[in-house]
């Protein structure tokens, strides 16, 4: 590379125009790197939780998911000496101003950035300056990004890894250069940094930052709590049947398939805010699938095992428990990508036991998947295949872990600051205590995803992939389908949740909910939060369609209950048990395998 940002000396190194005298300012930034390469380091360990030597027992092995390699890009001379003279002047105005005595210019922060609240950040002049230096060096990071000459894979990686590396050298998350931490510190007479140092190694030793107060939940107790029985068992599922709460239920049961790097309570946490619990009280009989957290000895489940052995099984059984030649069907996030390709296995096997679909923020087409994409390549793939195909197992944690870099100040560095500058203990949250328990996936179902559908985008493809023996073509799915996006979503971006009503066969309705990837599907109606858009005509492209939809206020819940109500079939009385005479209730819900704790 040419021209890298990570060597901030050479910024100084740069002849400027004639008359413009050098500053410190460089070796300010020198020691920002400097600092934030000590976090990186650490986050990385982090991230990885010991997974490397846990791969050459054998046993667990890295996903790559760790912040990428700055890309190689070029930069203009001309235009990088340029941008640096007009850098070097708005710095050098800075000093002048604090010369002076008129305090730093004001810098302008991004809406929404509480990582500066603080008054001292812009009432004491020391750290108004770092803030306005820090700033004004992250819009130079940044203009020297978009100057990068590179193909647009490249130029979003880099844009990707300069804003990590931006975030990860703001003067917040140091001790020395926080004034609420400092404030804090002084306060308490040391023991708010004896007690983040104690918070600092409990965290690193579990391989991952606390989010919530991990003590406040537990599953079973305050979390997964809607009475049900677990009536089917394999190695890889427990099938759960939730007990009615009606007098009577559509004839049609309802199945749901939830993703599987995370336990399947992220749709059944408080009564307050349980998507299960809501569906029961509809009147459906609710199946859900809870997946294994693969121990060693699973380690080499494909992707058509979990198919088989997970979807595919569960619509048998659900089927057959209710007396039902078909049932309706929900699939969140990567559970959404499963359930339609397990839809697609049985359109090619001319079995038609589903009558409807549900598919949860589900990409489908992964042309686009967001920012994720920067941690995927076919090399690092390749440098993995020949241990993930012998069985070696993902570590949830380590994709929780990427998906949190994804909104860094927020998921990252927020509780760097509270844990370890502040030696605070993080406040209960159920969403964020679900996102901390995630599940290990097995190496060559984990291969084949990442393979087929992130690098290769093959789903989208008539007869490109073969699962369970049958040539996938999701154009066969002839089903009624609900497809819901949230439009702030990090994961499943919604323009690429969109694309789906241009794949599927049936009749589809989108919808777009407010807010993220979880907090968009978890909204329960009763608090009254958030809106939704809704839009008859499906166009050809996603933000036409937005700018024609309406918006309603709310949950977008009771919309879906309508349409699925529809599907449901004719009443009749509720089961006065869980399962049947072939499958029998074997334990009560939530079941053994969402508490699972494997190495």
């Amino acid at each position: 590379m040419r021209y890298e940002m990570r060597k901030s000396k050479k910024i100084g190194a740069i002849r400027a125009k004639p008359g413009v005298q050098a500053t410190q300012w460089p070796e300010l930034a020198e020691e920002w790197q400097t600092a934030g390469r000590e976090w990186a380091s650490w986050w990385s360990s982090a991230v990885t939780g010991g997974s490397a030597d846990a791969a050459r027992r054998g046993s667990i092995v890295d996903t790559g998911l760790v912040l990428p390699a700055l890309p190689a890009a070029w930069i203009q001379p001309e235009a990088l000496a340029d941008i640096t003279w007009r850098y070097r002047q708005r710095f050098e105005a800075l000093w002048s101003r604090i010369v002076d005595g008129g305090g730093p210019l004001s810098v302008p922060e991004a809406e929404g950035d509480r990582r500066f609240a603080a008054k001292a950040w812009r009432e004491q002049p020391y750290f108004a300056l770092l803030k306005s230096a820090y700033l004004l060096y992250s819009d130079y990071v940044r203009e020297l990004t978009d100057l990068a000459q590179a193909d647009p894979d490249t130029k979003k990686k880099l844009a990707f890894v300069a804003d990590q590396y931006i975030n990860a050298i703001a003067p917040s998350n140091y001790l020395a250069t926080n004034p609420d931490a400092l404030r804090l510190a002084l306060d308490s007479g040391g023991a708010s940094i004896v007690q983040g140092a104690s918070n600092l190694i409990t965290d690193a030793q579990r391989g991952r930052i606390a989010m919530t107060d991990e003590t406040a939940f537990e599953v079973g107790r305050n979390l997964a709590t809607t009475p049900g029985s677990v009536v089917f068992k394999n190695e890889l599922i427990e099938l759960i049947q939730y007990a009615p709460t009606t007098p009577t239920v559509f004839r049609r049961p309802l199945l749901i398939v939830p993703p599987c790097i995370n336990k399947y309570y992220i749709l059944d946490l408080g009564p307050e805010n349980s998507f299960v619990r809501y569906a029961v009280a509809q009147g459906h009989t609710v199946f859900m699938i809870s997946w294994r957290n693969i121990p060693a000895e699973l380690g080499n489940l494909t992707w058509d095992d979990y198919l088989e052995r997970g979807a595919l099984a569960a619509i048998d059984v659900a089927r057959e428990i209710a007396s039902s030649k078909t049932i309706n069907t929900v699939g969140f996030c990567v559970g959404g990508t499963l359930l339609a390709c397990a839809l697609a296995v049985l359109a090619a096997r001319h079995t038609p036991y589903v009558a409807s679909a549900t598919l949860l923020t589900t990409m489908l087409d992964f042309a686009d998947p967001g920012d994720i994409g920067v941690y995927i390549s076919r090399d690092s793939l390749a440098a993995r295949e020949r241990a993930l195909l012998a069985g070696a197992r993902i570590q949830g944690s380590e994709l929780a872990s990427a998906f949190a870099s994804l909104r860094p100040n927020e998921l990252v560095w927020n509780y760097v600051v509270g844990n370890y500058l502040k030696g605070q203990t993080p406040p209960a949250f159920d969403l964020l205590y679900w996102n901390s328990d995630s599940a290990n996936l097995p190496g060559p179902m984990y291969f084949s995803y990442v393979r087929d559908m992130y690098l290769n985008n093959r789903l989208r493809e008539p007869g490109a992939l073969t699962m369970s023996g049958q040539a996938i073509d999701l154009r066969r799915i002839s089903v009624p389908t609900y497809v819901l996006a949230t439009h702030d979503d990090h994961i499943v971006p919604w323009r690429s949740a969109y694309k789906t009503i241009g794949l599927l066969g049936g009749d589809l309705t989108f919808v777009l909910g407010a807010s993220g990837h979880i907090a968009g599907v978890v909204n329960p109606p009763q608090k009254h939060r958030r809106n939704f858009w809704t839009n008859e005509l499906l166009t050809d492209d996603a933000d036409d369609w937005l700018s024609r939809a309406a918006m309603h206020p709310g949950s977008w819940w009771p919309h879906w209950s309508a349409w699925q109500a529809k599907h449901g079939g004719p009443r009749r009385p509720a089961p006065a048990s869980a399962g049947s005479d072939r499958h029998r209730a074997l334990a009560p819900a939530p079941g053994s395998y969402v508490s699972e704790r494997v190495a």
